[in-house]
């Protein structure tokens, strides 16, 4: 059955995969640090929801759904929930959607665009969550 984008299952699920995926583990060898996805509030989304990462060096040590402003992350990555239906459903590339700022970053933009394949790896780990979204 699908799971609710964003929840704490869509995020759990999202972890088992990310640490299944042999692509990401490459992809991702030389990266070190954690993220908070913000989802606006919009239409099926009444208050915003924080998905958390702690994503180190191929694979993801922890994740969460917590409230906003709980965790502190390295990196903060926001937008309404229709920019990241179009990011799961591959309408928007994730690098693309960073640097035109419909994902709006808190963080070293750089840091990110030095290993922009783990950011492409973790989207397609991310599509690979059977996802349902809000009415």
């Amino acid at each position: 059955m699908a799971s609710l984008f964003p929840s704490e299952e869509w995020i759990l699920e999202l972890m088992e995969v990310v640490n299944q995926s042999g692509d990401y583990a490459k992809a991702a060898e030389k990266w070190e640090g954690d993220l908070n996805f913000i989802v606006e509030p919009g239409p099926g989304l009444p208050k915003p929801a924080c998905l958390y990462m702690d994503l180190w060096h191929g694979s993801c040590r922890s994740a969460g759904l917590f409230p906003i402003g709980e965790k502190n992350a390295e990196f903060e990555i926001s937008a309404p929930l229709a920019t990241w239906r179009q990011v799961l459903d591959g309408k928007l590339d994730p690098i693309m959607g960073l640097t035109t700022r419909r994902l709006k970053l808190k963080g070293n933009l750089m840091k990110i665009l030095k290993t922009p394949k783990a950011a492409i790896e973790l989207v397609n780990c991310a599509r690979q969550v059977d996802t349902r979204f809000p009415a």
